[in-house]
């Protein structure tokens, strides 16, 4: 069964899973890679084979984003193996784990200054 997005019910409940594990694991466990800024997981992409994940984050304020999407990529084996830890009794594979910027944020700002001028 797919729905209008093209996403299988199946591959939008492990994305909402993700998500929330995700989120949980930056406020606790992987606090110190976003430390002094705000994270948040905006969306979720998994493949219809739930082996891959892109994970598209907003980072405020906006100008330490480079720092913190090194960081987090690079310790993205950790947020891994903790994400299977918490999923290993829904998940046969933990996906393999991507993260992107989701910049849609300051865009918007942007345009806001803009239009303020």
């Amino acid at each position: 069964m797919e729905n209008i997005a093209g996403e299988s019910t199946r591959q939008q409940k492990v994305a909402r899973q993700i998500q929330k594990d995700i989120s949980e694991l930056f406020l606790k466990e992987c606090a110190d890679l976003v430390k002094g800024v705000i994270v948040s997981v905006t969306a979720v992409r998994v493949s219809p084979d739930l082996e891959y994940a892109k994970i598209y984050l907003s980072i405020f304020p906006f100008d330490k984003h480079e720092a913190v999407m090194a960081r987090i990529e690079a310790d993205a084996w950790r947020v891994r193996k903790l994400l299977g830890a918490r999923m290993r009794n829904q998940l046969r594979v933990v996906p393999e784990i991507t993260f992107f910027l989701d910049d849609s944020l300051e865009y918007i700002e942007n345009i806001d200054n803009l239009l303020k001028k």
